[in-house]
């Protein structure tokens, strides 16, 4: 019994001697907790409204207010027609805009009944379903209030909701170009992040150190054959999309190709990165699963909207590459957009996939010598 006491105080004063053991013991556990605890938000935090009052009464403004007033929005402009509602969604202004009809006040006391269009971007329905649920709860909240007087005159205040680039509410709609973004940044991360794991594993390291390539060869050209791999499989998976799950694609086929190159060479470069680090290539396998899969499932935007996020989350989230690349591929997809209104995103992928090959190639470097 002595002695297997002297062995269990031995091996807890191995791991506790080990820090890397302790940050996978508790580290991870705690990252997780926070990540999770702070990133999945069901709630509406702030979202961008535009109003469009063609009565401008003291009704629609008391109702302006308790929308504003409630935490659940934010007010981005007043709009002048129902023109400029589609422009805005496409810029990704707004999540809503509420629409008074004209003479509410006088409608509504007069006959009993005004109405209020909620018009949502419902390109991600999720959103879109929750952001006129709130809206309708407080209207109803509000006629309520008016309703509780001694007057035996009820009135109703009729919500009426309208969705935009996805009228029918489909899931598919947010899932599939989600999943368009994270399998390709996952394949294609974890292809390139083996690749010179494998190479040191294998005893062909030598060779290549030996060779008169200079690292930027070596890199571009492990690169080169996993983007067209890659590029075959978001073809793939893109007709898949249109086929099977009848999802649109109302934008440029030819801009979509580009932005998907663009990317496909970005989560490369990451790959490529990775494997500069790592030494053998189930640590590079484990980095770009692990170190990849959470972030871009719940900092992209994928699932859980980013603005509900903290603050320090949503600044995380533009380190992302699909983060961009999602808010393109709904984009084009969805809502027809151009390069016009994707430009920061396609110069923001632009610059991380060559600050990725930038650093990969100065690492190779530092190895080669």
């Amino acid at each position: 019994m002595r002695a297997f006491k002297q062995f269990l105080l031995k091996e807890t004063y191995h791991i506790l001697r080990d820090y890397r053991t302790l940050i996978v013991m508790f580290g991870i556990p705690l990252f997780q907790l926070i990540i999770f605890g702070y990133a999945i938000r069901t709630e509406l935090n702030e979202a961008e409204i535009g109003i469009i009052d063609h009565s401008k009464d003291y009704v629609t403004q008391e109702i302006t207010n308790k929308l504003l007033s409630s935490g659940y929005f934010r007010l981005n402009g007043y709009y002048s027609n129902e023109k400029q509602i589609e422009t805005a969604f496409k810029r990704g202004d707004v999540k809503e805009v509420i629409i008074f009809e004209p003479h509410f006040a006088k409608k509504l006391f007069r006959e009993g009944n005004a109405s209020i269009q909620l018009v949502a971007d419902a390109s991600n329905p999720n959103i879109a379903t929750m952001v006129t649920s709130y809206t309708s709860a407080i209207i109803r909240n509000y006629q309520l209030s008016l309703n509780t007087g001694t007057s035996n005159f009820v009135t109703i205040i009729t919500p009426e909701v309208k969705m935009l680039f996805n009228p029918e509410l489909k899931s598919v709609f947010m899932f599939v170009p989600g999943l368009i973004v994270l399998i390709l940044m996952l394949v294609s991360a974890m292809m390139t992040s083996i690749t010179i794991t494998r190479e040191k594993e294998m005893g062909n390291m030598e060779v290549l150190l030996v060779s008169p390539l200079k690292p930027r060869t070596i890199i571009i050209g492990k690169v080169i054959p996993y983007v067209f791999i890659s590029f075959t499989n978001a073809m793939t998976i893109l007709a898949l999309a249109i086929i099977v799950f009848k999802i649109p694609f109302r934008g440029s086929f030819a801009l979509f190709i580009v932005e998907t190159v663009l990317f496909i060479i970005t989560a490369l470069s990451l790959g490529i990165l990775i494997s500069t680090v790592a030494k053998t290539q189930l640590v590079a396998m484990m980095a770009s699963l692990g170190g990849l899969l959470m972030p871009t499932v719940l900092l992209s935007g994928f699932i859980f909207p980013v603005e509900n996020m903290p603050l320090i989350l949503q600044f995380l989230s533009y380190l992302i590459p699909a983060k961009w690349f999602l808010v393109i591929v709904k984009g084009i997809m969805l809502k027809g957009l151009g390069i016009e209104q994707l430009w920061l995103e396609t110069l923001v992928l632009f610059g991380m996939a060559a600050i990725f090959l930038i650093v990969s190639m100065k690492r190779f470097k530092i190895r080669l010598e």
